[in-house]
């Protein structure tokens, strides 16, 4: 990588930076596997980044990137392994209760999303957290529009059921 394409790569990752860390969130559940993951996406990113035909939209490189590195590290490590519980392990005081009740719902949506398949997770992630459209999402993650479409349809039916049941609560209608 020459300086100019170093200097390039450097403002891209100082403007999108925080965006991307987001979704590593997202797809992990974990702000420091997200941080690592967004590391690994980075890394393999300014190794291919003197030879990446569209500089116009690198974004899209490091967001397949991001998720095929998560995918590799489920895979290969294991990594994402939980341990599904009836309770939540901290429960907020009582003096909070509209706190807590935010802080239950949050917590009961961010385990919903981890016990999604991770291509369903990451459908879920760029289309409503990231608000992407069908064909960005395609390019990304390297399927069909209409693949996005029924993941995301299978997604949803899933959010809904684990989510109007997490303790009677009906977090989502």
């Amino acid at each position: 990588m020459n300086a100019d394409e170093e200097r390039q790569f450097r403002e891209f990752v100082a403007a999108r930076s925080r965006s991307l860390l987001h979704t590593a969130y997202l797809l992990t559940g974990d702000w420091e596997q997200g941080r690592d993951l967004l590391q690994t996406a980075l890394a393999a990113t300014a190794r291919r980044w003197s030879k990446l035909r569209d500089r116009e939209q690198p974004e899209i490189y490091v967001r397949r990137a991001l998720y095929h590195a998560q995918v590799d590290r489920f895979r290969l490590l294991s990594w994402g392994r939980e341990t599904v519980t009836d309770t939540l392990p901290d429960q907020p005081s009582a003096q909070a209760a509209d706190w807590a009740d935010t802080v239950v719902q949050r917590q009961d949506i961010m385990a919903a999303l981890r016990r999604l398949p991770k291509r369903q997770r990451a459908v879920i992630v760029l289309r409503y957290f990231e608000d992407r459209p069908d064909a960005e999402i395609a390019a990304i993650l390297g399927v069909a529009q209409g693949t996005v479409r029924s993941q995301t349809h299978k997604a949803l039916t899933s959010l809904r059921s684990t989510l109007s049941t997490a303790s009677g609560r009906g977090v989502v209608a």
